[in-house]
This record gives C-alpha cells, sequence and structure tokens, in this order.
C-alpha cells in the first residue's frame, strides 16, 4: 500500500532513484518498488571502496527489470573530501568508534539526489532499517539537497517486518539469497574504503563474543605475524600524503595502509553504542587504516600545534563526532566546528613512524621543520631559552584558581 503522502500524476514517467548494492535487501526494495509504485527504478550504487562485484550488480539490477544501472567511483572524493576531515577531527564516537559508515552516507546521499535531478524523478529510495541510523543519515542528506523529492522508506511502510519476512518474499519472487560462512542468510554487513562493519545474529546477544569469521579485514592479534612491521606516513597540510616516503592518491593511500594494518590485528572495535533514534546497539568494527591514521595525526600535531589549540580541538571532539554520528555532516554546526578542527592545519607538516604488533601501534618517530616543540627548552640541560625564575609566579596564580 503506497503512503499518502506520495502522489502518483502520469505512471509512464514516474522514475525512482534507489541506493542499490546488488545485495538481498535491495533487490527486494527494488522489486517492491517496482510493484508498489508502479514506477520506473533507477539503481545508483557508489563505489567507494566497498568489496563488490560489478558484473553482478548490473546482472541483478537487469534480472529485475532496471534499464538505467549507473555505478559511479567516488573512491577518491570519499577518501579526501570525508574522511580526512573526520580523521583532522579525531572523531570517535563514544571514545572508540571512527565512524565509517556514518560518514558514507552524506556522500552517497548527495550523489544520489544528483542522479535523481538529472533523471527528473520525483523520488529516491533507500534500505535502511526502521531501527537504524542510517535512514537518518541518507535522509537528512536527501533534504539538504533536493527537498522538493519525494523520500520512500520502505522498511518504515512495507509489511515485511523482520529478515524472515525477507527471505519469504526474496524466494516468492526468485531474488538469490546469499549464505553466510556456515551456510546461513548473512549477517548485516556494510563497507568501505574505511571500515567494514557487522551486526545481527549472534551479535545482538552482548554476552557472545563475535566469532572470528565474521572478521574479513583483519587478522587475530595473536595470529598476526610475530615480526613486527614498519609504515611512516607522511602530512602536508594535515593530510596524509605518502606511505613510505611514496606519493599516492587518497584512495590508493588508505587502501595501502588497510593493508599493512589488517595483516597486524589493528583496527577492531566491538561496541554496544546508543543510536540516535534511541535504542542500543551491537556492531563489531574494523577500521584498520584509519586506526593508524588517527594514532599519526594526533602524533604529528603534537609536534607543530601549540597547547591551546590542541586543547580546544579535544574539547570539541566528542559534539563533533556525535553530529557525524547522528547524520548532521551537512550542518551548519559541523561546519562551525570543521573550521576549528582546521584552524592551524597548514602547520601539520612532517612525518611519522609507527611500529605495528599484533594489534599494537608505537609511535617510532615524529619528523616536523615545524618550530613548535623546542629542544632547548624542555632539554635537562641548562641553557637560558626557559626563564625558571617566572614559573614560581605562574604556580602562585593557579593557586588563586582553586578558590575562585
Amino acid at each position: 500500500m503506497l503512503p499518502k503522502k506520495i502522489v502518483l500524476k502520469n505512471k509512464k514517467k514516474n522514475k525512482i532513484v534507489l541506493a542499490y548494492s546488488g545485495g538481498l535487501d535491495t533487490s527486494i526494495i527494488l522489486k517492491w518498488l517496482q510493484e508498489n509504485y508502479k514506477a520506473e527504478v533507477i539503481a545508483y550504487t557508489a563505489d567507494i571502496g566497498q568489496v563488490m562485484n560489478k558484473n553482478k550488480i548490473v546482472k541483478n539490477a537487469k534480472k529485475l527489470g532496471v534499464k538505467n544501472i549507473i555505478i559511479e567511483d567516488l573512491k577518491n572524493l570519499f577518501v579526501k573530501d570525508y574522511v580526512y576531515p573526520m580523521i583532522r577531527g579525531h572523531a570517535l564516537y563514544e571514545g572508540v568508534y571512527l565512524l565509517g559508515t556514518s560518514i558514507a552516507r552524506p556522500l552517497i546521499a548527495k550523489r544520489q539526489i544528483a542522479v535523481a535531478k538529472k533523471f527528473k524523478a520525483f523520488a529516491v529510495s533507500h534500505g535502511s532499517t526502521g531501527k537504524g541510523n542510517d535512514q537518518v543519515r541518507f535522509e537528512l542528506g536527501y533534504y539538504y539537497f533536493g527537498p522538493s523529492i519525494k523520500v520512500i522508506a520502505p522498511w518504515r511502510i512495507w509489511k515485511l517486518k523482520s529478515r524472515t519476512d525477507l527471505i519469504r518474499y526474496a524466494k516468492k519472487n526468485k531474488i538469490p539469497i546469499p549464505k553466510d560462512k556456515k551456510g546461513a542468510p548473512p549477517f548485516s554487513v556494510d563497507d568501505n574504503l574505511y571500515h567494514t562493519s557487522t551486526e545481527g545474529k549472534i551479535l545482538e546477544d552482548p554476552k557472545k563474543s563475535a566469532p572470528e569469521y565474521i572478521f574479513q579485514r583483519t587478522v587475530a592479534p595473536e595470529k598476526a605475524p610475530n615480526k613486527a612491521s614498519f609504515v611512516t606516513i607522511g602530512f602536508k597540510k594535515g593530510d596524509p600524503v605518502s606511505v613510505n616516503n611514496k606519493k599516492l592518491s587518497p584512495a590508493k593511500l588508505l587502501q595501502k595502509l588497510n593493508l599493512v594494518a589488517g595483516k597486524n590485528g589493528i583496527g577492531r572495535v566491538d561496541l554496544v553504542e546508543n543510536r540516535f533514534i534511541g535504542i542500543k546497539s551491537r556492531g563489531v568494527y574494523e577500521t584498520p587504516g584509519g586506526t593508524l591514521l588517527v594514532v599519526a595525526h594526533r602524533a604529528m600535531e603534537s609536534v607543530t600545534l601549540d597547547k591551546k589549540t590542541m586543547h580546544k580541538k579535544d574539547e570539541i571532539m566528542p559534539k563533533y563526532a556525535e553530529l557525524i554520528y547522528n547524520g548532521f555532516w551537512f550542518s551548519k554546526a559541523r561546519f562551525k566546528l570543521q573550521k576549528i578542527v582546521d584552524l592551524k592545519r597548514n602547520q601539520v607538516s612532517g612525518s611519522i613512524k609507527l611500529r605495528l604488533y599484533k594489534g599494537n601501534i608505537t609511535i617510532v618517530s615524529r619528523n616536523s621543520k615545524n618550530k613548535a616543540y623546542s629542544i632547548k627548552k624542555v632539554s635537562f640541560e641548562e641553557n637560558k631559552s626557559f626563564k625558571k625564575s617566572k614559573v614560581e609566579k605562574f604556580i602562585l596564580g593557579a593557586a588563586r584558581k582553586l578558590k575562585s
């Protein structure tokens, strides 16, 4: 049954742009949209580095009668304009989550609306569930870039209420049902060049540990090599530009770091988080390269930025991360905080060498031409660059604040 707010005028010209992954959920949604809206569905896939079979996506969409199938390579744009700004802010939601799913949705929504405008579609649609955060993230992006374009969220309006219902519908409509490594219907998985998240099934019980077979891009730390790996990350104006002195594009740089960190068991997080819509959920995240970048970037700032700037960034980070998690990437509030994050990014240049060993990261060296760190001032050897006579006055001033 159609939601009341959607009114179809000329059925021959109605078009809907669906964020299509080629997987079970969005294939079911594609079929459902065709059945319930009698509209042409345009399948839009944003290639942001997820594991994907383009031929399979095209094949599956064609089987369902789709004529326009768009697969857009956004990997470099995704890393440069979305991941890197977030890395500069050291964004961690609830202390540990590197926001890999959260940061992908704004870009997909923006491009999906652009496609909808190009083809004069009356609506866009997504496959996010009615209990999740992604529905908010997608739709805030839709409303920001296409306020006059209708939004169809099947999970909030159809009669299919569970994974069992979806599988039954798929069988009825001869839609292939993938299996996990144990031969059962799969976990809910999202991945891109920045991370992989896994939810559902056994993970819904926080008392049970995550089975090893769900991890896709990291080895267990105890199974990582017995010999340490070393990696040097070069930064220019706050962004990473090289790995081991080799300049790389944003996408290739992150891909390189994913491999070296993943094989050393780095980047796993098992989190029970507080969703924006008010419920708790458990997710297992793998962000190997991103974990290296956050550690390296903080180390780079430690020798290039002043205390006041660094502490201000730490102060705003929880709010900055929460805005991204909740889907407010395009909000005035996030833009305002990004200006604070980037206030002195031009000073953050140099290189950081890291040691990776069985899930651990150790900073080996920090190298920068920046003058923020002074060996003369911190040296235990006597010198005239720091006036110790002023320390007593400083302490007395601080003592007065104890009673204020």
